[in-house]
C-alpha cells in the first residue's frame, strides 16, 4: 500500500529541510548528502532573495561602520591616561603656560569626583576663550599624588581653587573654601581683576 513505507528505498519518508538551506554560499561538505531535495513555490523563492537581499544589505552596512567604532575606542583609550601619563601632561601644560610672555597663568586645582569642579569646566573655557591674549589657564588634578609638591606650595587643602600666578610663577592670590557655584565664580573673578591689564578694565 502506499501509506506503508518500502524497505528497499533509500528515499525518507519525511523531508525535514529548511528552503533557505539551499542559498547558503559555502555549503559544508556533507559525506552523506541529504537525497531530500525541497522545491518550494515562487513565493517562497522570491522571499529567500528578499531575505538574502536584506542580509547583506545589513551585513554591508555594518562593516562600513566598523571603522568609526574602532576610531571611537582609540579616542576612548587616548582620553584613559595612567595617572602619570595625566600628571605629566598637566605639568607640561604648566610649564608651557609660565613659559609664555602673557600676564598671568590661573591654575586651578580640582578633582573628577567634584561635582562642583565638573559643574565650573564650561565657566574655566569661557574665562579662557575672553581672555587669551595676557591668561592661560592650567588645570591640575589635586588627587594626583604628582601635583603634592605645586598643593603644598599653594597651600591648596580644598577644592576647586583656582591659584593666580604672575608671568614669573609667584602666586599673587587664590580663591576661598569653596561655598557654592556662585561664590566660586565670584572669587575668580576678583583674581582676574588683580592682574587684568588696564587698557581691558572698564
Amino acid at each position: 500500500m502506499g501509506l506503508i513505507p518500502n524497505p528497499n528505498s533509500n528515499q525518507p519518508v519525511v523531508c525535514l529541510q529548511w528552503p533557505w538551506n539551499n542559498a547558503n554560499p559555502n555549503p559544508n561538505p556533507n559525506p552523506n548528502p541529504n537525497p531530500c531535495k525541497f522545491e518550494g513555490p515562487w513565493l517562497f523563492k522570491s522571499l529567500q532573495n528578499l531575505g538574502s537581499l536584506a542580509f547583506h544589505f545589513a551585513n554591508s552596512v555594518s562593516k562600513s561602520s566598523t571603522p568609526q567604532t574602532k576610531n571611537q575606542n582609540l579616542t576612548r583609550r587616548k582620553k584613559n591616561l595612567t595617572a602619570a601619563e595625566q600628571a605629566e601632561a598637566e605639568q607640561r601644560a604648566f610649564a608651557s603656560a609660565l613659559a609664555t610672555a602673557k600676564e598671568a597663568t590661573l591654575l586651578e586645582f580640582y578633582s573628577p569626583k567634584c561635582r562642583l569642579c565638573n559643574s565650573l569646566l564650561k565657566f574655566v573655557s569661557e574665562i579662557e576663550a575672553r581672555n587669551s591674549h595676557w591668561l592661560n589657564v592650567v588645570m591640575a588634578d589635586a588627587e594626583n599624588q604628582y601635583w603634592l609638591p605645586e598643593l603644598l606650595n599653594y597651600d591648596v587643602n580644598y577644592v576647586p581653587c583656582f591659584v593666580l600666578l604672575d608671568n614669573n610663577g609667584r602666586a599673587l592670590a587664590k580663591t576661598g573654601v569653596p561655598n557654592s557655584r556662585l561664590h566660586v565664580i565670584a572669587g575668580v573673578s576678583h583674581l582676574l581683576k588683580i592682574k587684568r591689564p588696564q587698557q581691558n578694565n572698564r
